[in-house]
Order: C-alpha cells, then sequence, then structure tokens
C-alpha cells in the first residue's frame, strides 16, 4: 500500500470522526449521547460510500482520482459545517468528559467490570492485529466477494457481466461497495478485513446502547459487551472478508433507533438515519430486513401511540381518542415519517434492485437464486422442524452424546409429524441435517452461550420483564417480542442449512442486549440467604465459558488464527490466503506463472459455480497493480454471452478438466496439475 493511498484512508476515518461530532444529539436526556453520535455518522458515511459507487459507476467513472475527490470534497463540506457550528471547542469538552469518565470508571468499577471491560477491549484490539495481518482467506470471497470488486475495478463501472458464478451479481453488493473504496484507495486488499472489524464495534456500540436504553446501567452494558465481544461467530468474523457483521451492524443501527423512538416522536433527523439503516441493511443482505421490518412496524406502532397522547395533551384513557382533526394530523405525520424512511431505503437499495430486474425479470434475481435459499413450504410442521434444526445447529456444543441425542429427537420428532428431516424444500442444496458446528470456524461456530443467555434473556422479557427493568418493563417486553419474532421468521423465511449459524448472526446481535439485562438483574436479584453466591457463581460460570470459547476462537479459530500450524504471525501472504485449501497454493502460481511467461493479455476463465477466482486477479496483475483482462468462457446470464475462446490469448481453469477441454479450441496445448489448468495457443 502506497503512502498515498495510506493517507487517502484518513479521509473517510476523518468524516466520520468531524460527523459523530456535527451529529451529536442535542437532548440533555438522550441516552448514551456519544455512541448514538457514532452510529449516526457510521449510517452517514455508510449512504454516502454506497451512493458514490452508485453516482460513479453509472458513469462508468469507478477510478481512484474520482473516489479520491468523492472522499475530500466530503470531509471538505464536514470540516466546514464543523468550524461553522464551531463543534471544536464542543469536541474538546466531549474528549475531557469520555476522559473523565474514564478516570472515574477506574476509580470506581470493580474488579468484576474491570475485567469485563479489560477482556472485551483485549480481543478487539487483537481482533485488530489480526485483520492486519492476515491476506483475506474467507472461501466465498475467493469465488465472488472479492472477484465482484475486481470486476468493477477493471470495467470501471457496475454493468453486470458474462459469468459462471452467478453469485458475483445477483446476491445484494453493500458490503463489497465498502470494500470498493479501499480496494481503489489503496491499491490492493490489505485492508479489507477492516470493513468486518468496524462493524463489529459497531455492533458493540449499538447493543450497548440499547442496553441502557432498556434500563440497563454500567455492569449490564458490560455484560452484553463481553457476550458479544466473546461469541466464537463474531471473533472470527471480525477478522474476516464476510460480509454477517456488516449486515448486522446495520440492523443493530436500527434497532437502536427504533427503541428511541418508543418514547419520543421522530425528528428529520432520525427518520433519515433509520431510512439509511434500512436501505444499507437491505443493499447488504435481504435477510436482515427480517428483523428491520418487525422493529419498523414497533417503531410505527409506538409513533401513532406516542402522536396520540401528544394530541390530546394527556395518555388516553382506554376507549378514549384525541380530537379528529389532531388525531388525523398525527396519523399523517406517522405515515408521512414512514414513507420518508422507504424513500431513503430506495435510494439506496434501488439502483441494484432495478438492475437484477432489467437482467433477470425480477429484483431478487434469477429463479435458481428465489428458490435455492427461501423456504419452499410453509406450513406450521415444517417451519417447527426447520427452526427446530436451525436452533440445534447454533446451540451445538462438543458434548457429542448430547448433540446426537437432540438430533436424534429432531429427526424422529420430524418424522412422527409427516416432515422429512431432509426435504429439499426446507433443505439447503445437497445438505444433510446434523452438522457439526461446535469448532471455532469462521462459517459454522455455533453459539451455545449467547445464544442461550439471549433465549433465556427474551423468555424472561416477556413473561416477567418488571424483574428484569422495572422502569421500562413495557419497552423491554415490546423489544425482546421483537427479537423472538425475528427468530421465528428466519426459521420459516430461509432453509436450513450447514453454514446457517452465520446467517443467523443478525438475529443473535439484535437479542443479546436481552443477555445483559438478564446476567445483570441475576447479580441484583435479592435472593433469600445462601441463593446470591448461587447466582453469582452461575453468573462466573456462564462467563467463564464465553470467555474460554472466545478466546479459543481468537487464538486457535479458522482459517485466521494466532497459533499452530497456519497462524497469522508465521506464514507467508500467499500461504495464508490458501489456508482453506492449502493445496491449491502451488498449482496457482504454477499455471499463472506460465500465463504470464507467454505474454497472454486477455484471459479466458473456466470454471464452475463455486470455484476460486479471486486467486487470478492477484496473481495476473499487472505492474502497477492494473488488474488484468479476465473474460468468462462461460456464463449463467442469458443475456451475457460469454467470450469466445478464440477470442483470449490463454486459459486457465480450476476445477474439472473434462469441463475446461470442452473450452480449448483445437491445437492449444492443455496443461493440468490437480485443481488448475492452463491452455496456450500455439506458438506461446
Amino acid at each position: 500500500m502506497s503512502v498515498a493511498g495510506s493517507l487517502l484512508v484518513l479521509a473517510p476515518v476523518a468524516a466520520l470522526a468531524l460527523l459523530s461530532a456535527l451529529l451529536r444529539p442535542r437532548d440533555a436526556e438522550a441516552v448514551a449521547p456519544v455512541r448514538l453520535a457514532v452510529l449516526r455518522a457510521a449510517l452517514a458515511v455508510g449512504a454516502f460510500a454506497v451512493l458514490t459507487v452508485e453516482l460513479l459507476g453509472a458513469l462508468h467513472a469507478l477510478t481512484l482520482p474520482a473516489f479520491a475527490l468523492a472522499w475530500l470534497l466530503l470531509l471538505a463540506v464536514v470540516a466546514l459545517a464543523a468550524w461553522w457550528r464551531r463543534v471544536r471547542s464542543g469536541a474538546e469538552r466531549i474528549v475531557r468528559a469520555r476522559a473523565t469518565e474514564v478516570r472515574d470508571f477506574r476509580r470506581t468499577a470493580g474488579r468484576g467490570e474491570l475485567l469485563l471491560a479489560g477482556t472485551v477491549l483485549l480481543l478487539v484490539l487483537v481482533e485488530l492485529v489480526v485483520a492486519l495481518l492476515a491476506s483475506p482467506n474467507n472461501y466465498d470471497s475467493q469465488t465472488y466477494h472479492l472477484p465482484k470488486v475486481e470486476h468493477w475495478v477493471a470495467q470501471r463501472s457496475l454493468e453486470f457481466w458474462p459469468t459462471a458464478i452467478h453469485r458475483q451479481v445477483t446476491i445484494p453488493p453493500g458490503a463489497e461497495y465498502l470494500l470498493l473504496h479501499l480496494r481503489l484507495l489503496t491499491g490492493g486488499d490489505a485492508l479489507h478485513n477492516l470493513v468486518q472489524w468496524g462493524a463489529g464495534l459497531g455492533c458493540l456500540l449499538a447493543v450497548t446502547r440499547i442496553t441502557a436504553q432498556l434500563g440497563g446501567g454500567r455492569r449490564a452494558q458490560l455484560l452484553t459487551a463481553f457476550v458479544l465481544a466473546s461469541t466464537p461467530m463474531v471473533v472470527l468474523q471480525a477478522t474476516s472478508t464476510q460480509t454477517d457483521l456488516v449486515v448486522a451492524a446495520w440492523v443493530a443501527g436500527a434497532a437502536t433507533l427504533v427503541v428511541d423512538g418508543l418514547r419520543r416522536r421522530a425528528g428529520l433527523g432520525d427518520l433519515l438515519a433509520l431510512g439509511a439503516a434500512t436501505g444499507l441493511t437491505a443493499v447488504t443482505k435481504t435477510s436482515g430486513l427480517i428483523a428491520v421490518g418487525p422493529l419498523l412496524l414497533l417503531w410505527g406502532v409506538a409513533q401513532l401511540r406516542l402522536a396520540r397522547v401528544g394530541a390530546s395533551g394527556r395518555t388516553p384513557v382506554d376507549g378514549e381518542a384525541p380530537a379528529g382533526g389532531l388525531r388525523g394530523r398525527a396519523m399523517a405525520g406517522t405515515v408521512g415519517g414512514s414513507l420518508l424512511i422507504v424513500l431513503v431505503a430506495a435510494v439506496l437499495v434501488g439502483p441494484f434492485l432495478a438492475r437484477e430486474t432489467a437482467e433477470f425479470g425480477h429484483p431478487l434475481g434469477p429463479p435458481r437464486l428465489r428458490e435455492s435459499i427461501p423456504m419452499e413450504r410453509h406450513d406450521p410442521a415444517s417451519i417447527l422442524v426447520n427452526l427446530a434444526r436451525t436452533g440445534h445447529t447454533a446451540l451445538d456444543t462438543p458434548l457429542f452424546p448430547l448433540s446426537r441425542a437432540a438430533a436424534t429427537a429432531i429427526d424422529d420428532g420430524a418424522r412422527a409429524i409427516g416432515v422429512d428431516p431432509q426435504d429439499r424444500a426446507i433443505t439447503f442444496g445437497n445438505e444433510r441435517f446434523p452438522v457439526p458446528a461446535w469448532y471455532p470456524d469462521e462459517d459454522r461456530a455455533a453459539f451455545p452461550v449467547a445464544g442461550t443467555l439471549a433465549l433465556v434473556g427474551a423468555v424472561l422479557a416477556l413473561a416477567r420483564p418488571r424483574r428484569v427493568s422495572p422502569r421500562w418493563a413495557g419497552e423491554l417486553r415490546a423489544y425482546a417480542a421483537v427479537a423472538v419474532t425475528t427468530v421465528l421468521l428466519h426459521a420459516s423465511l430461509i432453509k436450513w442449512q450447514t453454514w446457517g449459524n452465520r446467517l443467523l448472526l443478525y438475529a443473535l446481535v439484535l437479542a443479546i442486549p436481552l443477555a445483559g439485562l438478564w446476567l445483570d438483574a441475576l447479580l441484583h436479584r435479592r435472593a433469600r440467604p445462601g441463593r446470591r453466591p448461587v447466582a453469582a457463581g452461575l453468573v462466573v460460570a456462564v462467563l467463564a465459558a464465553s470467555a474460554l470459547a472466545g478466546t479459543l476462537s481468537l487464538v486457535y479459530g479458522y482459517p485466521r488464527r494466532l497459533v499452530g500450524s497456519a497462524s497469522v504471525l508465521t506464514s507467508s501472504d500467499w500461504e495464508n490466503r490458501f489456508v482453506r485449501r492449502p493445496q491449491w497454493a502451488a498449482e496457482f502460481r504454477w499455471a499463472a506463472e506460465a500465463v504470464r511467461a507467454s505474454g497472454a493479455r486477455r484471459v479466458g476463465l473456466g470454471q464452475q459455480y463455486d470455484n476460486w477466482e479471486y486467486p487470478w486477479w492477484v496473481l495476473l496483475r499487472e505492474g502497477g497493480g492494473r488488474p488484468p483482462e479476465l473474460v468468462a468462457l462461460q456464463s449463467v446470464l442469458p443475456d451475457r454471452p460469454p467470450a469466445d475462446p478464440t477470442s483470449v490469448d490463454a486459459i486457465v481453469c480450476t476445477g474439472s478438466r473434462p469441463a475446461c477441454t470442452k473450452l480449448v479450441p483445437p491445437g492449444w496445448t492443455v496443461r493440468w496439475r490437480g485443481y488448475v489448468g492452463y491452455a496456450l495457443p500455439p506458438g506461446r
């Protein structure tokens, strides 16, 4: 990464910092105002990043100068606004206030609170080190996340391209839009892992603020942060180029804004922020809308209720309504605000959906995508079986007898109610339930501790909310109802799959505040003599198990670990990229060296649905970091024909040798080694 690239990357960071100062709430009663300001700024920066990509992509201007100019202009505007509003003195007061709070915390916190805070901070910092040291090596990123970015850079636009991997063009690209900024500003992928690391920080800010909004004090917020930060899936994804933490951060941002809306009427800024959170969720991963939908419904109901109270000047009794005119205006205001949220969201996700519709005739992509992941049966029995299987995989543990017994019970129960537990209509692809998910793998890692805590917290919040949060019992129950509804909708809409735990991460993040509140209430509860030590011992044991799981995931996690074989501290960049498939590393390099030696400039790709494409973009990059001209020789897009094999200078293939051979023109020489092969024309 060049010095200029390093300086350019500071522009988004500086813009975020200045926006945080500008967007700090003026309401003295705002809960955790600094966290709210940072979350607002993150939503604004995220929306700007997405709109910049869409605008410059439409102009065929996805280039470094254009992106650098966009960020410098934003920084200049934000700096001017900060100067105009004299935020410097305010920012200095905020910094001094935070420093005072830190000193007060160190002085007043007990050993337990210090340990919780220290552990969270240590996990976050070590994750940052791993994110910076590790090269992108997520499996899906090699197949479609990162090739998608490289295609945009190569063609300087967002137009679809011929490809054998439909996920490169059909999966929502919001997280990859953020990666594109880093790719152009730095010229490579050295900082790509920081997108998910930053999303993990955003999740921590949001869930701790939600805990505070629902009545949790300092200890409850620390417990919430600890449980989330030590969850294996969070630890592993915080150093990855996956997209699940990104969508979880947007969902959590929407959630904390919605909880604000349970107590006060929303202003214009709140509506714009909610619209941005909704749009960013939709353009990143549509499954996140499973949570945002119920959240917005709760927000709308609460806003109508607050308008009704405000219109009458007092809390109405049952059956009483304010004057018709006032009630009508209040309802109109809420409806107008809801439409504004939808409009802002549509601005962010609309261009992508329009391209999908133009290409496939449907905003959700081709039939193979719409039929492979969503549930195809929605009868109560099928949903119940899918919920049970999803729960089993999410709460999987290395207690193998227990895991096998639970899986057997689910299988037997499914058949007893007339549902095949392996039915393709409720099961993705050729996967078979059950699968082990307890081990620390970024795509599968279960979350038995965090999941169980969130489940118990949700049950208590629904059944006895006053025992958890006496002051905000109504809001707590409503929030818990949304969290439970989200899980039920997820099981009703998304098929069970081997890597379903990462798809469920957004729902876990949404529910984590319930775990922190419950644990804190357990410690607060007045128990009969002898029971309080038991409660404290239970909490300590649970936290110790969570800390152990998180630490082991960070130290021995897969595919980025600190110790052992393939450690990010000892393995080379190329070895680290191929931790998932180490036998392929030499094969890719062997083929790429031969193609480069031949002088080929236009290279054809032969591959199948789930093959790795990204290594070719890294290996065949030209001098100065310019992307190679890679064209697909197969295409699953009906209106995007593949390139003619005779129009390329060389062919590189992965996966099937027979499938590759069919693409090679007569007289070309084919070489093959394991997973990788290449073909050259006569004379090269």
